[in-house]
């Protein structure tokens, strides 16, 4: 087993996981959503908060015997997060993603949230972490800016899928560019699922996901470990609705509803 989710499973055993469930104008039979639907117009669900998991890179962990910080190094504010900004220029292969979120506050009728920062990291196609598994690397990671309307893009590579977790993207959001500086100050930590098709697309035909089909096969949103517990509602506005091709990359889109 990959040694990445015995760190997942030493970190849950360590927090203490809240759920928090924003409705706003919306009845039960309402809430069974497919994942990257829409909501109507002013109704929109909280993130789930979710572990940061062993590999953050935000002040909170050890990364080699010392503390990795990535949110105090210049360069960590960029929109495309496939190159290394450290000790080296590394772009991460893959199939490309442009990723494109709405933070939207969920406790005042999805009134969008302007100026807050969200920082994003997530595993290679081969399941590795820069920083960690990857030290030499600080690839696919990085932090961007919502403007007036509460969007923002990073382009970032599809992920891997490794043993014992459905393939993910870590966020942390936080007020203010300022307050990115350490994972403690985020107001949400939280996780994306990526859509099961896209998924079997991916992994079934790009190159350098071959040791990802199997783990897809072996997983799914009930039994993973962090996601298992969340509501479909939840499941359903954490998983972005794509389109593409591996030919031509893929666009996702998400709406992250914060509880401020």
């Amino acid at each position: 087993m990959h040694d990445d989710f015995g760190g997942l499973k030493r970190d849950l055993s360590l927090i203490a996981r809240r759920r928090a469930l924003g409705l706003f104008g919306a009845g039960a039979g309402e809430l069974l959503l497919r994942p990257g639907q829409l909501l109507a117009a002013g109704t929109c669900v909280a993130d789930a908060p979710e572990t940061a998991g062993p590999y953050p890179a935000d002040g909170t962990n050890h990364a080699g015997g010392e503390t990795s910080d990535v949110l105090t190094q210049s360069g960590v504010v960029r929109r495309d997060i496939r190159y290394s900004f450290l000790s080296t220029t590394t772009k991460a292969k893959g199939v490309p993603v442009k990723l494109k979120l709405k933070l939207v506050n969920s406790k005042d009728a999805c009134a969008p949230l302007a100026g807050y920062a969200v920082y994003a990291w997530q595993c290679d196609r081969d399941a590795k972490y820069s920083l960690y598994t990857l030290p030499g690397e600080s690839y696919l990671r990085g932090v961007q800016v919502t403007d007036e309307k509460g969007h923002l893009t990073f382009t970032t590579i599809f992920p891997a899928c490794y043993p014992g977790r459905y393939p993910h993207i870590h966020l942390e959001i936080f007020s203010s560019l300022a307050a990115a500086t350490t994972g403690r100050n985020a107001i949400l930590t939280t996780q994306l699922a990526l859509p099961a098709d896209a998924c079997n697309e991916v992994y079934d035909n790009a190159r350098g996901y071959q040791s990802s089909i199997a783990n897809f096969k072996n997983i799914s949103l009930q039994q993973d470990s962090v996601f298992g517990d969340d509501t479909p509602a939840q499941l359903a506005a954490m998983t972005p609705k794509m389109k593409g091709s591996v030919a031509d990359g893929y666009s996702a889109v998400a709406t992250v509803g914060v509880a401020v």
